[in-house]
């Protein structure tokens, strides 16, 4: 069942117009809610929610998961040229290519041995929970374009991110907060920029669209009123804006004035429950110190803690970004420090989220728009290029198989050559844990039944479900 934008517009305007309206301002966002979320419940849902946990720059899979004995064995002798013959590579495109061995140890854990990086010891706690996936692929190999592909599943910019995907066809479970909510982080080498077009709803209706928080600072820009100004004069002001909205959306029924009624009364939801989620007075020390946290700082760890807060909040999707895994030099030392910075509060994310009973029903996604090259790049310390034909990411929750890897590379961690996972299988994946086929959960855009996950042939990975 395609569900239409002008099917949800007719649904609206016939309500508007037989006298049931839409109801007090306050519940617009629980009608569409209920209406959306009820059209694309095809599947079981194992999942309520998403947290993507994105180290933006690309991190090495040959010094996180996947481990090479062989890359070590050719370290400092020329790739193979039937490994690169043809394929795509950054800035190491014509010039001479060595193999660059893992630069860390690995060891096993968790009941199935799973082999995880030294410089990963605490997601290495994480073995028994943990999917990860050492076959995934992607299309484009520079970040922008990269990250537009992971976040759309095309490099076409525009269209709408998968959080606004998510958020468009279950709709936020809170009333407060918005369903779609970004949060990011800065430290390691060359952190790239992330665009707000990265969250963005593109054609569905901008009421989807992700909201960045600031981690430090007011979290949402003009969240508090002005100074003089009273809640109840607030309140007076948005329902004389809402009243003439709502006779503009009488008159003239469109998406966007909807989206305009919601946006305010949500607005001045907010101004209430975004100070009081991003107040942490309330946490014991003893969850601060779980992940490594200060309030107000700004970092990975302060954002896991705001993350898990979402979650128990309602929140649908919650993507956060951490710059700085764009190791192209020096991969030793970024390394641990962008572990340092991340490595220990994803640990805690998913712990907590177990003891609170929060992580069956949320899918928890980890790694970076691409991986990086078998061969040796950089100046001084060694380091490694983009490389998209074979990388590592990993899921736990929501109905995730834990303590596995799937799939796998070569003997050199070039190609992915065993039960291969593109980008759109994961968007499928984790549409499938939401409840959603992948297949049905369309909106018609411009003469196409447009689709997250595109119309190539995408599967979900149900082998990794439990």
């Amino acid at each position: 069942m395609n569900l239409s934008l002008a099917d949800t517009l007719n649904r609206r305007a016939f309500l508007a117009h037989s006298g049931v309206g839409l109801g007090a301002a306050a519940l617009s966002s629980m009608l569409h809610r209920d209406a959306v979320g009820k059209a694309v419940s095809h599947l079981a849902p194992r999942a309520k929610r998403v947290i993507f946990l994105c180290m933006a720059g690309g991190p090495s899979h040959l010094e996180t998961f996947d481990y090479k004995p062989e890359l070590a064995r050719q370290h400092g002798k020329p790739m193979p040229d039937s490994f690169t013959k043809g394929q795509p590579i950054a800035q190491l495109q014509g010039k001479p290519l060595t193999c660059q061995g893992p630069m860390a140890s690995f060891r096993r854990y968790g009941q199935a041995g799973l082999e995880v990086s030294d410089y990963l010891p605490w997601q290495a706690k994480l073995a028994d929970d943990i999917c990860v996936v050492k076959s995934l692929v992607t299309e484009q190999i520079n970040h922008d374009p990269a990250h537009t592909f992971m976040n759309t599943g095309t490099v076409i910019s525009g269209r709408p991110s998968m959080g606004a995907w998510v958020n468009y066809g279950l709709g936020s479970a809170a009333d407060d907060l918005p369903g779609f909510v970004v949060l990011t982080s800065v430290g390691g080498r060359n952190p790239q920029p992330i665009a707000s077009r990265q969250w963005s709803a593109g054609f569905l209706p901008s009421r989807f669209q992700g909201v960045e928080f600031n981690a430090s600072g007011d979290p949402v820009h003009y969240v508090r009123n002005p100074k003089g100004v009273t809640t109840p004069q607030q309140r007076r002001l948005v329902d004389t804006i809402q009243a003439l909205n709502r006779e503009r959306f009488a008159a003239a029924p469109h998406p966007e004035i909807e989206t305009r009624i919601a946006a305010y009364e949500m607005a001045f939801r907010m101004q209430a429950s975004v100070p009081e989620l991003m107040d942490l007075s309330d946490e014991p020390a003893s969850a601060l110190e779980l992940y490594g946290a200060t309030p107000g700082d700004g970092s990975f760890a302060s954002n896991c803690l705001l993350a898990r807060r979402l979650a128990e909040r309602g929140v649908r999707f919650i993507h956060l970004y951490h710059r700085g895994w764009d190791h192209h030099g020096d991969l030793d030392r970024y390394m641990k420090i962008c572990a340092g910075h991340t490595d220990r509060a994803t640990w805690a994310l998913v712990t907590d989220l177990k003891a609170r009973g929060l992580l069956d029903d949320t899918l928890v996604i980890w790694g970076g728009e691409f991986g990086r090259t078998p061969m040796f790049q950089g100046k001084g310390g060694p380091g490694r290029d983009h490389h998209i034909k074979g990388f590592s990411m990993w899921l736990a929750g929501g109905g995730v198989r834990g303590g596995q890897s799937y799939g796998n590379t070569d003997e050199l961690g070039y190609h992915a050559a065993e039960n291969v996972v593109h980008v759109r299988d994961l968007h499928a994946t984790m549409l499938r844990v939401l409840g959603i086929d992948h297949h049905r959960f369309s909106v018609p855009f411009q003469g196409l039944d447009m689709r997250l996950t595109g119309v190539e042939q995408a599967r979900a990975v149900t082998d990794i479900l439990l």
